[in-house]
């Protein structure tokens, strides 16, 4: 019964009424990392070129022959082809699906990236998986060849760089590889860039009837749609500049005599960066390779997997969509699917000098910085969640530098450089001064993310093997967190702003943090010293904050508001230190000033942020109050013209975006499964764990000095 049972889920959750007429922003395609990241913004797959997630064109096409007859389905080329209409597209947590019909066959194209959370191997794996199945329509046998391409932009940053190309020889694979003969590992650094080093791979299994080739994109395409396949591609010149003649890597298949029964025939296309990240003295390498696994190698591995993830990818969406759906609601759940991959792909997962897990975040879109506190700290309940050992992972890069040398200061760190170069702080007044950084902010935010870390796993070890680190930011937030000075927060892009009452919320928050972590870690006099205190600046907030039905934006400025989304810790750590009745007065509040597609962010402008509106909802203790403030989340990600990965930062009267695109934050959407405790301890039971030492944090100081730093 029970495996009939997830056969009926199974279907719920890929069947068409899943299929819902939601409109996504952009689809995710090909998501696994900041440069490994394709995306179609269109409504239908032909109707524009994919896309980087920076929006500059990484094509993928794919063409279909029915009976001699060639129709478009991925790619707006060629444009003198007509598609097979489109009938639907379905974003799952792992999967896109699409399908097309017309009066002959139905065709399902399927992007599956195993972004699965529980398994750190496959997670880390640069491999998506492209499946097309095809079946008559009309009670006839009809002639199928598909043909699917992908240009070598994919690995350059841009079209005037050079590419070349080979035929790796890999057993039971036919293989194209294509890249920069240049090869600048880890050079470049910034926001809008995409990876000019590495190479892209596309591989097919040796018994699928199938034909492989480098060419020219007009050329391949123009073979197929007179021959159906590829034999008569000549042989380009290389290296050559990656927009000369759009060199591509192409694979067709000859499917054959296609009935009412259904006709596979699947792609790999994947990526070896070669090194993933900078680390001070150390280049890293992504978490696949850490025992010695070579792209060859993987390759066979992911073709050899390919049917069980497929099974493995379905089960664990649909178990998560019915999950989703049952905290949050139907709105909520369409969301969380669209979001997943995006918040993965906004990191990359490497391995440290000891084989131990790091987990390095980008800025998208926000300034390219790497390990970002105050982005790490939204994006956080996806990785609470699903996975103490990536919540680990997470928080160690940013525990070791404030531990080290370099970092001087008593408060917390808000970053470790700019993409992909973790080499110390950019932001702000970076390592040498205070100005213009964000103390209370990002103390704040790694105190009470070590807090919930204790509370998945419960217990407080991690947090016991960096305490001198923790108790030096507590004493910072004694000092400075409950009327914070003229300092930025999170939300940078308002200005500075002096007595700010929701970044008050977050020190107080995390100093009762910190008392559970004393608690917890044995420090029981010292536990109830900090909640004393943590109790008596809760009700000193709520005196000085309150104003008749709410409270203020900051303590001097009548008249004022804002989302105090930074409460939310209260309720799910079981803190308690403000009364509830306070946070469902805000909830009140709250839905009487918001506008069609969501709650601005305060008084001062009309702009909000989505994942700050799920974290102010999840706070509601009706669950229509919820549906009331996260639905117009929704209502705008469908309605927004700028075809993007979703942003987080919008004008919530027009939906027009204001910037930020494919960030991780929107893994803050994940906020409102924390609230279910059954739902949490599920998923973080099926979640990874990891126990060791890390390496320690090797960096070069001054005249050259390399020391080794570890908290």
């Amino acid at each position: 019964m029970k495996n009939f049972a997830s056969i009926i889920l199974l279907f719920l959750f890929t069947a068409p009424c899943f299929s819902q007429q939601f409109r996504p922003p952009s689809v995710p395609l090909v998501a696994h990392d900041p440069y490994f990241s394709i995306w179609s913004p269109a409504d239908r797959l032909y109707d524009k070129e994919t896309v980087h997630w920076t929006g500059k064109e990484q094509p993928l096409h794919s063409i279909i022959r029915i009976d001699g007859k060639a129709f478009r389905l991925m790619g707006s080329q060629p444009t003198s082809l007509e598609p097979v209409k489109q009938t639907g597209v379905t974003v799952f947590p792992t999967r896109t699906v699409y399908n097309f019909q017309n009066e002959s066959v139905n065709i399902q194209l399927i992007f599956t990236t195993p972004a699965l959370v529980s398994n750190l191997d496959v997670l880390s794996r640069p491999v998506t998986y492209l499946t097309w199945k095809i079946k008559s329509v009309d009670g006839n046998d009809h002639d199928v060849q598909v043909y699917f391409d992908c240009s070598g932009e994919v690995a350059v940053n841009t079209p005037d760089q050079n590419l070349k190309w080979d035929s790796p020889a890999i057993t039971g694979l036919q293989t194209l590889r294509i890249g920069n003969p240049d090869q600048p590992v880890l050079q470049k650094k910034g926001d809008d860039l995409r990876i000019d080093w590495g190479y892209a791979y596309l591989s097919v299994v040796d018994d699928q009837k199938s034909q492989s080739k480098v060419g020219g994109r007009d050329q391949l395409m123009k073979s197929f749609i007179s021959l159906g396949g590829l034999s008569s591609i000549s042989n380009l010149t290389q290296p050559r500049k990656a927009r000369d003649e759009r060199a591509s890597m192409a694979v067709a298949w000859n499917v054959g005599k296609v009935n009412s029964s259904e006709s596979t025939c699947w792609a790999m296309i994947g990526y070896d960066d070669i090194y993933s990240i900078r680390y001070f003295d150390t280049n890293l390498q992504a978490w696949w390779k850490r025992n010695g696994m070579t792209i060859n190698e993987l390759l066979q591995v992911a073709a050899k997997e390919y049917t069980s993830l497929q099974t493995t990818c379905a089960n664990f969406d649909a178990d998560l969509l019915k999950d989703l759906e049952s905290v949050g609601g139907k709105k909520y759940a369409i969301m969380n699917a669209l979001v997943y991959r995006q918040c993965i792909a906004a990191h990359k997962l490497v391995a440290d000098a000891k084989g131990m897990p790091l987990i390095f975040s980008k800025e998208n879109f926000s300034n390219g910085c790497i390990a970002t506190v105050d982005v790490i700290y939204p994006a956080a309940p996806f990785f609470f969640l699903f996975s103490p050992a990536l919540t680990k992972a997470m928080l160690q890069p940013n525990f070791d530098y404030a531990a080290s040398a370099k970092w001087k200061f008593s408060f917390a760190a808000h970053d470790l450089g700019t993409y992909p170069q973790a080499t110390g702080q950019v932001y702000g007044g970076g390592e040498e001064s205070e100005a213009n950084q964000m103390p209370v902010e990002e103390t704040g935010n790694m105190i009470i993310m070590t807090a919930v870390l204790a509370k998945m796993e419960g217990n407080a070890s991690y947090a016991e093997a960096h305490w001198p680190v923790i108790e030096k930011w507590s004493n910072y937030l004694f000092s400075k967190g409950f009327d914070p000075e003229n300092q930025l927060c999170t939300d940078d892009f308002a200005g500075h702003l002096a007595h700010n009452i929701n970044l008050s919320a977050k020190a107080i928050v995390a100093l009762g943090s910190y008392a559970m972590l004393c608690d917890m870690t044995g420090r029981k006099d010292k536990a109830a010293e900090v909640r004393k205190k943590a109790e008596a600046m809760a009700k000193d907030w709520v005196n000085q904050a309150t104003e008749g039905d709410h409270t203020r934006l900051a303590f001097d400025r009548p008249g004022t508001w804002s989302q105090k989304y930074n409460l939310v810790w209260d309720r799910i750590l079981g803190l308690n230190l403000f009364p509830n009745e306070v946070v469902q007065r805000e909830i009140e509040f709250y839905k009487k000033h918001q506008s069609e597609f969501g709650l601005p962010l305060d008084s001062r402008e009309r702009y909000s942020k989505n994942d700050w509106i799920t974290w102010t909802a999840t706070m509601a203790d009706k669950q229509e109050d919820f549906k009331i403030l996260f639905d117009p989340i929704y209502h705008f990600a469908e309605t927004t013209p700028q075809r993007v990965p979703l942003s987080d930062w919008y004008i919530t009267d027009n939906a027009y975006m204001v910037g930020f695109q494919a960030r991780s934050v929107v893994g803050g959407f994940f906020i409102k499964m924390l609230s279910d405790k059954n739902v949490w301890a599920k998923w973080v039971g099926k979640g990874t764990n990891i126990s060791g030492t890390w390496a320690p944090l090797k960096i070069n100081v001054l005249n050259g000095t390399s020391i080794l730093s570890n908290s």
